[in-house]
Order: C-alpha cells, then structure tokens, then sequence
C-alpha cells in the first residue's frame, strides 16, 4: 500500500467563507455608519415634524467647578443660563463621586424649581 502525498491544501471552502464573513460584516457596518437602521416611514395627516432636540450636560467637577457642556459656569449664573433652555431639554447630570453632595443638590434643586422634568444622571456600571 502507497501513501498519498498531499502537495497542496484546496483554498476554496475558506474562500467561500470568507465571502460569507465580509458580506455580513459590510451590512452591520452600514448600519452602524448611519446610526439607524432605515425604515421608510407610512404617511399620517396629524404628522408634526419633529424637533431635534439638543441635549446638555452638566458636570460637576471634584474641585467644585460646574461645566455646562465643555464651558465653565460659575455657581451663580446657573440659574441665568437655564432660563434660555426650553423646558424639554434633555439634561444629563455628570457628577464625580468625590465632588460635594452639596453641590449636586443645589444644581438639582435649581433644576426643580425651573420646572426641568427631563433629567437624567450619569454612572458607570460597577465591574
């Protein structure tokens, strides 16, 4: 009995799959690009357009510095910048554990009192 030699190794399965991986990959990654996935819309006459709502985010600093956004903000003038908001304005609070809790309950309770129902605070997720 002879032994076969193999010379070569047949490519063509790993090609095909291969194929099949960069076709999956290239349709997720089109959906990631456009950060939806495209849906074409039915018609309604009671349609309103709708607003693109920009949100803000409040950080409170552990040095006690508050930021609306990336621009400082000085403690008093909190109240002055939130008058020019609508009351819709999505608000994230980013608040580092180490700051005051003082702090964070004055900028909620100025939150409160102008009427911001749309709140939400930022955490990180224990490991």
């Amino acid at each position: 009995m002879q032994i076969k030699k193999f010379d070569s190794i047949n490519v063509v399965p790993f090609i095909d799959i291969m194929l099949v991986l960069l076709v999956i990959v290239l349709t997720t990654a089109s959906f990631v690009a456009k950060g939806i996935i495209p849906v074409d819309l039915p018609d309604s006459k009671s349609a309103s357009k709708q607003e693109d709502i920009k949100n803000l985010t409040i950080t409170i600093k552990e040095s006690g510095e508050v930021l609306f956004d990336k621009e400082k903000v000085l403690k008093k003038d909190i109240s002055s910048r939130l008058e020019s908001l609508k009351k819709t304005t999505p608000i994230h609070i980013n608040c580092d554990k180490k700051a005051e809790f003082e702090l964070f309950v004055e900028v909620l309770d100025i939150l409160k009192l102008k009427e911001f129902k749309n709140l939400g605070i930022i955490t990180q997720k224990e490991k």
